[in-house]
């Protein structure tokens, strides 16, 4: 059952039975490149988990990022809770195969997610925690109306926090 639809994406709830298609995305070098480390089947496990939790407590996590054409399971996109200088913020978190990057998906589903986030929950402002020599997910974030708010130190690495307020939330915001 989708939590979100999009032209060409449904964002659902992760399943146990998604492991072996996130595991593809979650251990590729590449794509984790901006990661302490590509995950081991085990912690894609624990990713899983940990989002099945969110959804029971939060009412959202990390979704599966569903490719409606082929009803394959190409990334995850959603909304987490996360600690930023002691203050809790609601962050936009993507990843997407790495065969389908350039091609619109993270925005896309980023987007869904913003609009969700603001329908739904009562916050001021939604965020993107991004290294700041990651580009590709900059753009997304910049491409979903955000823009660099301040930057933190998380893992003893260099963070923008890239946020959007409510208010221009609303407003249109360049095509993918």
């Amino acid at each position: 059952m989708p939590v979100l639809e999009t032209p060409r994406l449904s964002l659902r709830e992760f399943q146990l039975e998604d492991l072996g298609a996130l595991a593809t995305i979650l251990s590729d070098p590449e794509t984790m490149r901006y990661y302490p480390m590509p995950f081991d089947r085990a912690a894609v496990a624990g990713w899983i988990q940990r989002n099945r939790t969110r959804y029971a407590n939060d009412g959202y996590g990390l979704w599966a990022m569903i490719l409606k054409s082929t009803r394959e399971l190409i990334g995850d996109c959603g909304l987490v809770r996360q600690s930023v200088n002691g203050v809790d913020e609601i962050e936009i978190g993507y990843h997407v195969r790495r065969d389908l990057w350039g091609q619109g998906f993270a925005t896309e589903a980023a987007r869904a997610c913003r609009g969700f986030g603001f329908a739904n929950l009562e916050v001021d402002r939604l965020i993107s925690l991004i290294r700041p020599e990651n580009l590709a997910s900059r753009r997304v974030a910049e491409k979903n109306g955000m823009t660099i708010w301040k930057e933190v130190t998380r893992a003893n690495l260099l963070h923008y926090v890239y946020a959007i307020k409510r208010d221009e939330g609303l407003l249109p915001v360049e095509s993918p």
